[in-house]
């Protein structure tokens, strides 16, 4: 799976997890560029990416994400 894919499917995502429709992914893009991604969002986010990818991260994986760009990375490791 290419980036471009992953990128547009992790858009879908995004704007469904968060309700926001203006969100744009960059690979710089982080929990601090988005009001509502708290630690609970997070949660869902990185289960809704697991199932959507059909991959599945170990938590010290998940705590080294720093960026869309890691966890583009990361997927595109596992796919």
């Amino acid at each position: 799976m290419n980036e471009e894919r992953i990128y547009s499917q992790l858009t879908d995502i995004f704007h469904d997890i968060f309700d926001d429709d203006s969100i744009v992914l960059t690979p710089q893009l982080s929990a601090k560029d988005v009001d509502e991604w708290d630690s609970l969002t997070h949660i869902r986010l990185i289960l809704t990416v697991q199932q959507a990818f059909n991959v599945k991260f170990s938590t010290s994986e998940i705590g080294k994400l720093e960026n869309v760009g890691g966890l583009v990375a990361l997927i595109k490791a596992r796919v």
